[in-house]
């Protein structure tokens, strides 16, 4: 189940990628992941699967945001 600040940093990672025009595939691959597995699942709440400060960092510098804007 989604914890509210879990669904609030996917999505605002979804949208600030779709704005950039990156799909979940670059993401992964722009943060050192070979699959979109990490991505997708933190997106759709999967399996408790969340972005970590590790994850958020990586993806703050690749979306060129600073990382309060994820939050």
């Amino acid at each position: 189940m989604f914890e509210p600040i879990h669904h609030a940093i996917a999505y605002n990672v979804a949208r600030i990628c779709k704005q950039k025009g990156l799909s979940q595939l670059d993401l992964s691959l722009a943060i050192g992941y070979k699959s979109v597995s990490l991505v997708a699942g933190a997106q759709a709440g999967y399996k408790n699967i969340h972005f970590n400060l590790e994850h958020l960092y990586k993806i703050a510098k690749v979306l060129e945001r600073d990382i309060k804007e994820l939050f």
